[in-house]
């Protein structure tokens, strides 16, 4: 089903991202873990293509296990930076043959001393955006950044890219993680103002461990409001009590969103079903209200 009509049709959604294995030989493991999300009856089950293309050829396969071997509708990213025009087009007619109608249109990260781009690659999402549509009868998301992408000027000209977007053809947006709920409001009212008028999913990442904050900090910039860093500073030699912690900020964020009306709710999981699970388990009533 086109994740479009499944936004349309439900009030209150949540949805799982996986990432694929770096390894080959790891694939089966991978398949447990869309399994162990899949058995938490979510809304779809997103399909990273990785940072840099180098775990992309997992997508297509892992993206068919969720949708046609576990029976949850899958997203599928398909990312520019790290790939031409004639790969993508492949990757679209495999999408095609596997029945996955629903991709997730990036640009994706740079590679590292990569000559981005070549002649025979789209330089923006929108170009990427408007080439699936083209091609024919997918469902397009598209990614937005409540606090600005890092690459742009300010939050009001990377709406203006983001409208770029949605003229292209996408047909719903996922927020970046972000961890104070009044960035979100803002940005969405901003993003009415333009005239985006498409649903957004917000994107949150529930930090379990130290490192993840470390990483956060290094690579999204986003915002880590005070209370945030007080709970993870509190618990930081408590690795267990720091997970309890973070599912309880994660589902607080949630009720919060669900209660001033943003019901469509993505889970980074990091392919930690127990996390994503435990967060679900504390929403069981308000998913099914």
């Amino acid at each position: 089903m086109k994740i479009s009509e499944l936004l349309k049709s439900k009030e209150i959604t949540i949805s799982c991202e996986l990432f694929p294995p770096k390894k080959g030989s790891e694939l089966q493991k991978a398949h447990d873990l869309v399994r162990e999300i899949a058995q938490l009856c979510p809304t779809f089950i997103s399909v990273t293509y990785g940072a840099t293309g180098g775990i992309s050829e997992h997508t297509v396969n892992l993206a068919n296990e969720a949708q046609n071997v576990n029976g949850i509708t899958a997203l599928a990213h398909l990312t520019c930076a790290s790939s031409d025009r004639n790969k993508i087009q492949e990757v679209l007619g495999e999408l095609k043959q596997n029945k996955i109608e629903n991709i997730l249109a990036l640009r994706g990260d740079i590679p590292e001393n990569a000559d981005f781009p070549l002649p025979n690659q789209y330089r923006h999402a929108s170009e990427l955006i408007a080439e699936i549509r083209a091609f024919g009868d997918f469902c397009i998301g598209g990614a937005c950044y409540p606090e600005g992408h890092p690459e742009a000027e300010s939050v009001e000209a990377d709406i203006d890219n983001l409208k770029r977007k949605v003229e292209a053809g996408c047909e719903f947006l996922t927020t970046q993680m972000f961890f104070d709920n009044n960035i979100l409001y803002s940005f969405l009212y901003k993003a009415l103002k333009k005239g985006i008028h498409v649903p957004v999913i917000a994107g949150i990442m529930p930090v379990t461990n130290v490192s993840q904050m470390k990483r956060i900090g290094a690579l999204s910039g986003s915002v880590l409001p005070q209370r945030f860093r007080m709970m993870v500073e509190r618990f930081a030699d408590n690795s267990a009590a720091l997970k309890q912690a973070g599912i309880a900020y994660a589902t607080e964020q949630i009720i919060d969103l669900i209660a001033n009306g943003v019901g469509h709710i993505h889970i980074y999981t990091m392919n930690k079903p127990d996390v994503a699970g435990a967060i679900m388990h504390n929403l069981s009533e308000i998913y099914k209200a």
